[in-house]
């Protein structure tokens, strides 16, 4: 058998950008910090170790085995205790789950959510199970069987209902200062949005309700966070991270105008154009020219 290690972010995106899904077995993990960074992949991770998960606003301490779920939108970063650690893990885009009518109402379970329960403790007989299901989904990838896609997406969706059915893990410390919390989740959920790559990929949120919609907390009480917590307003940390890149944009492709806008959020040019000229008392179309 092939051991599998951790391999580079590069060497995962190639893969994940040409199918939208991957699973691997974990063989080996040293002690160190492992944040997984990509903006755009969900996962599901199978785990008998030590370790320790910081996920948004709690912090868990496991030794045994884990079921644990990631959002792409929900920093985390996962500490090895242990010096043995054995699991699996698989990794897909939302895109790749998109063909199923199901998809919405699963990744909007507590699973995957900022208050819910992404972290599972799995005894033994659930552990053979699941354990189970990943060799399958890595087994089923490296075939040819036309429909291995529809597949592997009923294998993601038969672990997360067997989730769905189980008990959280309770032993969270809750941050001590909530507000400071999910002000930084925001902000570094508002700062994954960047860099824009492609005029013909909208900024997928725009709003306070977007961010508090895709953070599942009211839109009020994450604008009493932040302004409590930094002193501005969240529309105001939006607008001016989107100003930052309109600016960059400008600067530095040779989009026009109209790309431009659309590529930030806007529906119509003249919409950019008053944001932009409130902001900075000139145009998008005088900025450009200050390069030339």
């Amino acid at each position: 058998m092939t051991v599998k290690t951790e391999r580079s972010v590069s060497e995962f995106n190639s893969e994940l950008k040409l199918k939208g899904f991957n699973a691997f077995q974990i063989e080996r993990d040293g002690n160190a910090m492992k944040t997984y960074s990509r903006k755009d992949f969900y996962k599901i991770c199978l785990t008998t170790g030590e370790s320790r998960i910081h996920y948004a606003d709690r912090s868990f301490e496991h030794e045994g085995t884990v079921l644990f779920f990631g959002n792409p939108h929900i920093p985390y970063s996962w500490e090895t205790v242990s010096r043995t650690y054995v699991g699996y893990t698989c990794l897909f885009s939302e895109d790749f789950l998109n063909q199923s009518e199901r998809t919405e109402s699963i990744l909007q379970s507590p699973l995957f959510k900022l208050g819910g329960t992404p972290i599972l403790s799995i005894n033994e007989e659930q552990r053979e199970f699941l354990n189970g299901i990943f060799r399958k989904m890595i087994e089923e990838q490296q075939t040819d069987y036309s429909f291995k896609a529809d597949l592997i997406r009923n294998y993601i969706h038969l672990i997360i209902h067997e989730a769905l059915k189980m008990q959280p893990l309770e032993n969270s410390d809750q941050h001590r200062n909530a507000a400071s919390r999910l002000t930084s989740v925001f902000l570094e959920l508002l700062e994954r949005q960047f860099p824009i790559e492609s005029s013909d990929s909208p900024l997928r949120l725009r709003t306070p309700q977007d961010y508090a919609n895709d953070l599942s907390v009211h839109v009020n009480y994450l604008n009493r966070a932040v302004k409590d917590v930094t002193g501005k307003s969240t529309s105001t940390h939006i607008a001016e991270r989107i100003l930052s890149e309109a600016k960059a944009l400008l600067q530095h492709t040779n989009w026009n105008i109209s790309e431009i806008a659309y590529s930030l959020g806007f529906d119509y040019p003249t919409y950019f154009n008053n944001f932009f000229k409130k902001l900075t008392n000139t145009t998008p179309k005088a900025m450009r020219m200050q390069k030339v």
